[in-house]
């Protein structure tokens, strides 16, 4: 097992790749009272085309990396959110874009709840009576987010934003897309991405790193995996440009609600270079749209926005975009605003004064983040699936500049890639 130390945080990570490809990672919190874990695959909405080495190229239905995460929490002798319950475990699961992770809190029986995660998320049970009953309860929540303004006005903005790159499409799929999945789909799809060798379990709490790393390592040493897969995933080559400029839906709200934004043309990027992307992005983000930001304060003083309005990235290895809004009675006036103030700033550049409050304010922020267990599990989780380390983002942090941040700022707000979604009434 090795030990590597943040000394200027004050924090240590342990770490094992197991012989059966599993990688590990345990950070100690002993002042803590709760332990929090996570179990997550590589896998997520975006994985709907792929091909192992000898066999034919697939593409699934739309949702099921969705659809598998939901159906993982049934064994045959019953519902495991039991299990957890009964020592005292908080259990939940999320999929997005590009993984699915499962997982725990707790302030009691880690050993048992650890083990507890591991061997359900290994232990799939699907048939097809259960399968069919999962795809009315989906069908129903898809149905509960047609009707929801803040979720359609957000993929409002991704499906114009991109022509045919997979982040477009709805991570539950379609009431029709879930019509097409059956046990042997979902089976497939988890054997091709569910192996060990595809998924990263990270500990972070009250717990003693050999003691917890061996009864990992007893676990995966009673369980037989076979080899892992070679898997090709592919995905569309997304032009430039945006898929359309504007999308309008019609849904009975009270104030309508405006979302713009600017697909990232970086391309394919990980490591360092992801990491740097994210600390400038966090940074311009901060600075132009900020409740202290000039433009807020426009928005604000011309009673075209409320206190929901804000900025926030979201990039990853194969994609980026920035969404940019929130609820307004005028969102024309809202978007002309925005794009002229964008437009002036990117002709003077960011304020030196500003860059370097917006630097200092997000060390702050970072540096609390880490008091919350939760962050520091799904973060680490997120950076090491981008081939880089959470806790080297102080250090990026300090070393980044201003011109860093302007580059960023001519790269990123490209109007050529800029789009933009209403949801309003049609009164």
């Amino acid at each position: 097992m090795k030990k590597e130390e943040f000394t200027q945080l004050n924090e240590t990570v342990y770490h094992e790749k197991l012989e059966n490809g599993l990688e590990v990672y345990i950070v100690p919190k002993p002042t803590y009272s709760k332990t929090y874990a996570t179990f997550t695959t590589r896998y997520g909405s975006i994985d709907n085309e792929f091909q192992i080495q000898g066999q034919d190229q697939v593409k699934v239905p739309d949702g099921i990396a969705h659809f598998l995460e939901h159906k993982m929490f049934e064994e045959e002798e019953g519902d495991v959110f039991m299990k957890f319950a009964s020592h005292g475990a908080s259990a939940n699961a999320f999929t997005s874009f590009d993984r699915t992770a499962y997982l725990f809190s707790s302030t009691r029986d880690i050993d048992t709840n650890l083990e507890t995660l591991i061997d359900f998320v290994q232990n799939p049970y699907f048939t097809h009576e259960n399968v069919e009953k999962e795809k009315g309860i989906i069908g129903q929540e898809i149905r509960m987010y047609e009707d929801d303004p803040d979720w359609r006005v957000y993929f409002g903005l991704i499906e114009s934003l991109y022509h045919q790159f997979p982040v477009r499409i709805d991570i539950a799929g379609t009431v029709e897309s879930i019509q097409k999945i059956d046990k042997d789909i979902l089976y497939r799809c988890y054997e091709t991405f569910y192996h060990p060798g595809n998924m990263l379990l990270f500990i972070v709490g009250n717990v003693e790193p050999e003691k917890t790393m061996e009864l990992i390592r007893q676990n995966q040493g009673k369980k037989t995996f076979k080899e892992l897969p070679k898997v090709e995933r592919f995905y569309p080559q997304e032009p430039e440009g945006v898929g359309k400029e504007k999308s309008v839906i019609y849904l009975p709200v009270g104030i309508p609600k405006c979302f713009m934004g600017f697909k990232d043309q970086t391309g394919f990027v990980q490591g360092d270079l992801w990491l740097k992307r994210e600390v400038e992005m966090e940074i311009l983000m901060d600075i132009l749209f900020s409740p202290g930001s000039a433009i807020y304060q426009k928005l604000y003083e011309r009673g075209l926005i409320n206190d929901g309005f804000g900025g926030d990235f979201t990039g990853e290895e194969y994609y980026g975009f920035s969404i940019i809004g929130g609820g307004t009675k005028d969102p024309d006036q809202m978007v002309s605003l925005i794009t002229d103030e964008l437009k002036t700033q990117g002709s003077q550049g960011i304020d030196e004064e500003l860059f370097a409050l917006s630097k200092r304010k997000k060390i702050g922020e970072f540096l609390r983040s880490l008091n919350s267990l939760e962050y520091i599990a799904n973060s680490y989780t997120r950076f090491r699936f981008a081939d880089t380390d959470l806790f080297k983002t102080l250090d990026v942090l300090e070393k980044v500049t201003l011109q860093d941040v302007n580059q960023r700022f001519k790269d990123h707000f490209n109007f050529q890639s800029f789009a933009v979604s209403v949801v309003t009434s049609k009164e």
